[in-house]
């Protein structure tokens, strides 16, 4: 029960990194969540390997590592090892708690993948937004241009009015 109120949505989105346009999260990072080693974990996935293509898991490089490590502070134990660590994405997340089958690795799967969920309508939210936006801003553009037309016509008028020749008025003159 204490974990659960330690362990928040936020917490988890935390965790999430954004590697080759793809959101993932770190062996090291799942093991922890998941109550296990980050060395069971990966003994786990290499067991498992048919579970986990490409799409669901893969290794960092070397320069990739090198970033995380300097961009995530809770990364730097990362620093010192010989080893190049592997990240799951959403789906890999989800398989991993099948494969560790523990009650709590099946509990923070789901979790992990509702903050996943969360974060993608986030983004998803925040994509309409800009477009939204960026509609308006054309809307607002067409109505400047519109704006700059009336009023290049009332001047085209002026000049008309100003270049009339006066008319002889007829009538009574006093």
């Amino acid at each position: 029960m204490s974990q659960e109120l330690i362990i928040t949505e936020e917490f988890i989105m935390s965790k999430i990194l954004l590697i080759r346009d793809q959101k993932v999260m770190i062996d090291s990072d799942l093991a922890t969540l998941y109550g296990v080693t980050t060395k069971r974990l990966n003994e786990q996935v290499k067991r498992n390997i048919k579970r986990f293509p490409s799409n669901f898991m893969f290794q960092l490089t070397e320069i990739e590592k090198t970033y995380v490590v300097a961009n995530c502070d809770h990364l730097k134990k990362l620093k010192f090892s010989s080893s190049l660590p592997y990240v799951f994405t959403e789906h890999g997340t989800m398989m991993l708690g099948n494969v560790l089958s523990s009650d709590r690795a099946i509990e923070f799967s789901i979790k992990i993948v509702e903050a996943f969920i969360k974060m993608r309508e986030f983004l998803t939210n925040n994509v309409s937004v800009k477009l939204e936006i960026e509609e308006i801003k054309k809307k607002l553009m067409n109505h400047d241009k519109n704006i700059e037309l009336v009023f290049n016509y009332l001047d085209e008028m002026m000049e008309k009015q100003d270049n009339k020749v006066e008319r002889i008025k007829i009538g009574y003159k006093k």
